[in-house]
């Protein structure tokens, strides 16, 4: 072996020789000096307290600190000099491990190394009115404020918890901040500024409220890792540096300043690549409560700074938060959007010096693009202000095809093959559970060249294109243009108060609409009269929310129609000139008032149809003036019936009707559903091949010309009951024969009509005056016929033995 290398472990063994006998005279001291030693360390911790630390005994722990000696302090109180008032130990701990310098010990100073709390519990209290516990460390009146402070201050290397419950709890500011620390490590240094240390952390988070009536951040979540801090004597301030922190197991970059003679503090924190719902699970339930009606399905940044200047002036601390999404899903209470990118950014004081919470409070959205329902959105900056009562401001744009709806507004209502949307909108809107409420609205959407398909009622629009105004709450439709089929119809609408109605009370809204067209085909609409036929959709969650607010809107809102037409048709039915005032309003179309020219002279009517299952009821009153009875007739179908047809008829009608039935969903009037009343005038008239005329003729009048009976003049009530006409007695003067006619007309079985013919020729009467016509008429021979049914379903004549 070498020389040099014997010399140095015979040197290296004196010095173990010397340590372990440092060490073994150390630990024999304590063991001889418990009490005294037991003294010096209470001394030492006791230097410049404003209270007392005390402990029931003291045991060496020889082992554990090698080469240093420790002892272990049992039953460890730590009290400020008012604890007879508030009753609230600052430190209980079962035992206290406390590590000494041998050398000092040998000298007779005790220099504590470092401090091992264990199985303890720390309760930092302040009062209502400020006061706190921790003055017990406040210097003491009347010490030597001159004195170095490396002469007097206590510096221990290392100080570790173990099993420590600590409590920072301030009544004056409604804070609590309750851990269960499983392991705190700490190494200190002491320069001339103050301290600095590496702590190791590791503990449970019971409560970190700010603000108590509002519960608790970070609520039993772990936190672990490494701080490096460092106090400056100067601020009198502790700062952490900027350092990884897990956080319920997801890395966080933490750092603080905390300004002790203040209470002050200001945290940053820094967070990347984490899911909002992990997030919002780390806040208070008042706001995580809030935020979890929102969900974000990829993981996003966030930083963020919590400050509070120790004044205590708001109650919360200053809390700023910014986070950036990209490419991400967003759920909200009315959908989703898709494709979403913006950078967010929350403050509970919006107003610079302003207030600090829910008034002044601001989340805000910048540069925000998505997809809504397939729509592309762009969105510049968009405010919730006041989350008290929060209101939404923002201007939305978007341009895009229609058909980008498709199967996106959870609803089959609607299909869109063609046409194109620009929408430009200001939207201010109050949030209530986090849905727009009483919007104001200001903007336009332009929809042009738009084919759409209404699936409810079959409707498909073409060449549609209209401009859609917004005005705070009212809402208006210019220059609007549709086609159906061959019809055209140009829209103006008006909608008051459509933005607080449409969430409220859709059955409140009132559309005022006015169209013309220059041609109109009314079978074209009937889908109006069936009942809706909306497909079934799989649709879930908000979008189905979304799509039945739009249903109930469109189905229960009503509809006020102004309407002009020059020329409109349906079916046989020719009208020119129409001019409509209708409603729609729940199952029901209402016809106000109705004019059109038609078959040489003027039609009015009101009354509705109500829509039902299986098919309509309808109440018409008309006035008909002065039309082609033939073409008349000829229009309307016969109204239902084959017995007297437009084929039988000449001359003019004007007449009051008074009717209800049924109508199908096709537009046809169901048989025998029919009842009311008809008064009529026939003027300059003929009765043409009328069956029972003929039959009358064949049976009496062989010499008189029955197949075309001219009739001047005629009035006449028919009261309608189904299938059967009432005819009051009723005087028909034509040129083949005078007659008086009463009795029931069936369509079915039934008939049952009186006739009293006086055989006397008509025209021999010519001369005669009216007053002498009306003498003779019943003169001479009068025959007494009843029209009734025969065994083959038509009609007989037969005498009338049971004549008035």
């Amino acid at each position: 072996m070498k020389r040099w290398l014997k010399i140095s472990l015979k040197i290296l063994a004196v010095l173990v020789v010397l340590v372990i006998l440092t060490w073994l005279a150390g630990a024999f001291y304590i063991s001889r000096n418990k009490k005294e030693v037991l003294t010096s360390i209470l001394s030492q911790l006791n230097k410049n307290l404003n209270g007392e630390i005390t402990a029931t005994s003291m045991e060496p722990t020889l082992l554990k600190s090698f080469p240093g000696v420790s002892v272990s302090l049992n039953g460890v109180l730590l009290r400020d000099s008012l604890w007879a008032q508030h009753k609230h130990d600052l430190l209980k701990a079962q035992d206290i491990d406390v590590s000494l310098n041998v050398l000092s010990l040998i000298v007779g100073n005790v220099n504590i190394r470092q401090i091992a709390i264990n199985n303890a519990a720390i309760y930092i209290y302040t009062d209502s009115t400020g006061y706190s516990n921790t003055s017990i460390f406040k210097s003491k009146a009347g010490s030597d404020k001159k004195s170095s402070p490396k002469s007097s201050a206590l510096e221990i290397k290392k100080i570790d918890f173990n099993k420590v419950d600590l409590v920072l709890d301030n009544k004056k500011r409604h804070k609590l901040f309750n851990f269960n620390i499983d392991q705190v490590q700490g190494r200190m240094e002491y320069p001339d500024s103050g301290w600095t240390g590496k702590i190791k952390l590791k503990t449970k988070v019971n409560s970190f409220a700010f603000n108590t009536r509002k519960g608790s951040f970070l609520k039993d979540k772990t936190l672990d890792g490494t701080l490096s801090a460092h106090y400056s004597r100067k601020l009198d301030a502790v700062i952490l540096d900027p350092e990884i922190l897990n956080i319920g197991g997801h890395p966080f970059k933490i750092g603080a300043q905390i300004e002790l003679d203040k209470s002050a503090f200001a945290i940053s924190i820094a967070v990347d690549d984490i899911l909002f719902r992990n997030v919002a699970l780390l806040l208070a339930p008042n706001i995580s409560s809030k935020l979890l009606k929102f969900g974000i399905e990829k993981p996003i940044d966030i930083r963020g700074n919590i400050i509070d200047d120790g004044s205590g002036k708001y109650g919360d601390p200053l809390i700023k938060v910014g986070i950036t999404v990209r490419d991400n899903v967003v759920s909200i209470p009315a959908g989703k959007l898709t494709a979403c990118n913006f950078d967010g950014s929350f403050t509970n004081r919006d107003t610079v010096g302003g207030i600090i919470g829910d008034e002044n409070s601001a989340i805000k959205f910048h540069k925000l693009t998505a997809k809504y329902f397939n729509a592309p959105l762009k969105i510049d900056t968009f405010t919730v202000n006041n989350l008290s009562r929060p209101i939404a401001t923002g201007l939305v744009t978007s341009q895009f095809p229609l058909s980008n709806l498709n199967n996106s507004l959870g609803t089959n209502d609607f299909e869109f093959k063609n046409g194109t949307a620009d929408l430009r909108l200001y939207c201010q809107a109050d949030i209530d559970n986090f849905r727009f409420t009483k919007p104001v609205v200001s903007g336009e959407i332009k929809i042009a060249d738009a084919d759409i398909l209404y699936i409810p009622r079959n409707l498909h629009l073409v060449k549609s294109a209209l401009n859609i105004n917004f005005n705070q709450n009212n809402l208006s439709i210019r220059n609007g243009h549709f086609q159906l089929g061959k019809s055209e119809l140009n829209v103006n609408c008006d909608i008051a108060n459509f933005a607080n109605l449409y969430y409220t009370a859709p059955e409140k809204i009132l559309v005022n609409l006015k169209m013309n067209s220059p041609q109109l085909y009314l079978k074209e609409f009937l889908p109006f009269l069936g009942p809706r036929n909306a497909k079934k959709t799989k649709s879930s969650g908000n979008k189905q929310v979304v799509s039945k607010e739009l249903s109930n809107v469109l189905e229960l809102s009503q509809m006020n129609i102004r309407l002009t037409v020059n020329k409109a048709i349906y079916e046989k039915f020719m009208a020119k000139n129409l001019d409509a005032d209708i409603s729609l309003r729940g199952g029901g179309i209402f016809f106000n008032k109705i004019s059109v020219a038609h078959a040489g002279g003027q039609l009015s009517l009101n009354g509705n149809i109500i829509q039902q299952a299986a098919s309509n009821s309808f109440k018409i009153n008309s006035k008909i003036s002065h039309v082609s009875v033939k073409d008349f007739f000829y229009s309307f179908d016969n109204f239902g019936q084959n017995t007297i047809t437009n084929k039988n008829l000449k001359g003019y009608l004007s007449s009051l009707v008074n009717i209800s039935g049924r109508i199908s969903h096709t537009g046809k009037i169901l048989p025998r559903s029919i009842n009311g009343k008809v008064v009529f005038n026939l003027n300059n008239a003929a009765l043409v091949n009328f069956e029972p005329m003929v039959k009358v003729g064949k049976f009496a009048f062989a010499n008189r010309n029955l197949s075309n009976v001219e009739i001047k003049n005629l009035d006449g009530t028919l009261n309608i009951n189904g299938d059967k006409v009432e005819i009051s007695p009723m005087q028909v003067s034509s040129s083949a024969l005078n007659f008086n006619v009463k009795g029931t007309y069936a369509l079915g079985p039934g008939t049952n009509v009186a006739m009293d013919i006086p055989l006397r020729n008509p025209k021999g009467d010519e001369n005669l005056t009216k007053q002498e016509k009306r003498e003779a008429r019943m003169r001479g021979i009068v025959l007494h016929l009843k029209a009734v049914d025969d065994e083959k379903g038509g009609i007989k004549i037969r005498w009338n033995k049971d004549h008035d």
